[in-house]
């Protein structure tokens, strides 16, 4: 069957430009080229274009693409804003999720972080603030952090932002791992690999916590900041 005749037989609809918009958006997220968008687009569906696929083509070359780290983002509600997405909106927002797996916060949603931003930056929305002044809002987190025990700074001047990345993730699992322990929740006896594992069912290798990378990090944070919240008296 001709491109054409394909094409005829799909009339205009709204669930299939939604469809095709997806796969374009997952295309654009997972950083594929023209050429390997097409190769992929081919071998999963057996056509050269979105257009000339069916809704049945189209829905798996999404689930293809989901399978590959594509995250669809969720419809938006009326009235609802887009969450901030330039870079030091984003860091707040890593930041700001760690203090609540820290304890520091109660609310990890992107509504609190937007109401501690106004308080901070006098704007009404973290996306349209002026990204020079962003830093106020960093070092507020990053202040909040410190007296919750998470230290900051201290790494040397040659280390490089990978690595400085890293050793803040280990420190904030280490932090969280001291609250357990202050909570009576994890003996004084345990390491930080044994809380882990004992309370959470995360294993680690050979090297223990230091062998963790930065998902690994990323997990242990979030599930000792669970249990802490869980338990905490």
């Amino acid at each position: 069957m001709s491109a054409t005749a394909r094409k005829a037989r799909f009339a205009p609809q709204p669930h299939r430009r939604a469809m095709i918009a997806k796969v374009h958006l997952a295309s654009k997220q997972l950083g594929l080229d023209e050429d390997t968008y097409r190769s992929v687009l081919f071998q999963v569906t057996g056509q050269m274009s979105a257009a000339d696929c069916s809704e049945a083509e189209l829905t798996e070359l999404v689930e293809h693409f989901k399978a590959r780290g594509f995250k669809a983002r969720p419809a938006k509600k009326p009235g609802q804003r887009t969450a901030a997405d330039h870079l030091p909106a984003r860091k707040a927002r890593a930041l700001w999720i760690s203090l609540y797996h820290l304890g520091a916060i109660d609310n990890s949603s992107e509504q609190a972080l937007e109401a501690f931003a106004r308080r901070q930056l006098k704007v009404d929305a973290l996306q349209w603030a002026d990204q020079a002044q962003c830093y106020k809002l960093i070092e507020a987190l990053k202040a909040m952090a410190e007296r919750y025990g998470w230290r900051q700074g201290g790494f040397p001047p040659a280390m490089d932002a990978s690595a400085k990345l890293r050793a803040l993730k280990l420190r904030l699992c280490e932090a969280i791992w001291r609250k357990l322990v202050d909570n009576a929740i994890a003996p004084e006896n345990w390491l930080i690999e044994d809380a882990a594992f004992r309370l959470c069912g995360i294993a680690s290798a050979v090297g223990g916590c230091l062998s963790w990378d930065l998902q690994q990090l990323d997990a242990v944070a979030a599930a000792l900041g669970r249990k802490l919240r869980e338990d905490r008296p």
